[in-house]
């Protein structure tokens, strides 16, 4: 391949993994760029996990064997099959070298090293392969993986500058993985609660919106409960903030407890003293059972006075759920209603009757604020 070219290639890489909305397109990405950089027929990204000692492969691309899968979930080798991962690649780094790649072949000589057998050149006999290049991906200064790409039997073996080359490439690999991480982070930090590490309100909006689509596709149950934890006020007007914001962040911890018992809800803090759990799938009677033990813990929480807690779910005999609004207004409807009951158990909406007054209150127009003090301040 040309100087052109190559330089071609290493745009095309750079330029495909700076596109990547997620992880998985970034390796996903980076694989496929290598491939065709060096005119490969299949390539591999994997990660170092140091500490379980294994090389986990996050992708394969290319032409794949029947065991091997695109995003394999369990596909990992120990690192002592693999020496140069601690042995080439640390000694010859540490003696003041850079991360530089090897060539390995069916023939059974690699590195340079006459003789040499290795795990790799077993594989790429039983999958047909007649060569690999691996490249080592160098991230914050650390042997973060490495980059494989391979190509068949009869194909040209790669040379000492297909070696340079896929160094090359690997060091915009990891400049394309940074930058991921940057993104993920940012990602992170926008739909995550500062206070209490569980999701924001943005966070939930989006899913939100997307469970109720999901309903509206194949049916899927979408129950949310809206939760306001009692006594914060009085914790911050007599103790201060900083007591208050351990109460949150208590009471935070409970809610991800609970939550955990529902598989795959969200736990969030929508703002103040008001959080919440999204869960798309499980039965309502799952997520009620959760609320209601949230109730429970809630309620001998150090220094809280317990929680007003409402469920909404698109199972219960609420009417039509068209959108994220109306859910919303019937969790937080039930919601109010647990507060001026001071139920110490979560209300349902819709299991209330024909007339239930849960639903009735999430139907009419929006209450104005001091209507909605009004509301909370009533007493059963």
């Amino acid at each position: 391949m040309g100087d052109d070219k190559r330089l071609a290639a290493v745009v095309a890489l750079a330029q495909g993994m700076a596109a990547a909305h997620t992880p998985r397109d970034s390796w996903e990405a980076a694989a496929l760029g290598a491939c065709r950089a060096l005119d490969g027929s299949f390539a591999a990204l994997s990660v170092w996990e140091r500490d379980l000692g294994r090389l986990r492969v996050l992708v394969n691309v290319g032409d794949r064997r029947p065991d091997e899968e695109q995003f394999p979930d369990a596909e990992a080798y120990p690192v002592h099959q693999f020496p140069e991962i601690t042995e080439f690649l640390h000694e010859r780094w540490a003696g003041g070298g850079g991360p530089n790649a090897w060539v390995e072949t069916a023939e059974g000589t690699a590195a340079g090293t006459p003789g040499y057998f290795h795990r790799r050149v077993a594989a790429l006999r039983r999958r047909g392969r007649g060569c690999c290049v691996v490249a080592p991906v160098v991230l914050h200064g650390r042997a973060w993986g490495e980059v494989y790409v391979a190509r068949a039997i009869g194909c040209p073996v790669f040379g000492r500058a297909d070696a340079d080359f896929a160094t090359v490439l690997a060091a915009v690999v990891a400049a394309g993985l940074a930058q991921t991480e940057q993104l993920e982070e940012a990602r992170r930090l926008a739909f995550t609660d500062s206070l209490t590490g569980l999701a924001n309100r943005r966070a939930v909006d989006v899913h939100l919106e997307e469970a109720i689509e999901r309903h509206r596709a194949d049916g899927a149950v979408v129950s949310l409960v809206v939760c306001d934890l009692n006594g914060l006020k009085r914790v911050n007007d007599t103790q201060g903030h900083a007591v208050g914001d351990r109460l949150l962040e208590r009471f935070g911890s409970v809610l991800s407890l609970c939550g955990a018992m529902v598989p795959g809800a969200l736990a969030a803090r929508l703002g103040g003293d008001e959080f919440c759990l999204l869960a798309v799938g499980p039965p309502a009677d799952e997520v009620v059972k959760a609320a209601d033990e949230l109730c429970r813990r809630a309620g001998v929480l150090e220094l809280g006075e317990g929680v007003a807690c409402g469920v909404a779910s698109t199972e219960d005999p609420i009417g039509p759920v068209d959108d994220a609004r109306r859910l919303f207004r019937l969790a937080d409807a039930a919601q109010y209603r647990a507060k001026a009951l001071r139920a110490d158990r979560p209300v349902v909406a819709g299991r209330e009757g024909p007339d239930d007054p849960v639903v009735r209150l999430a139907d009419e127009p929006p209450p104005s604020r001091a209507e909605r003090r009004r509301f909370r301040g009533r007493r059963p």
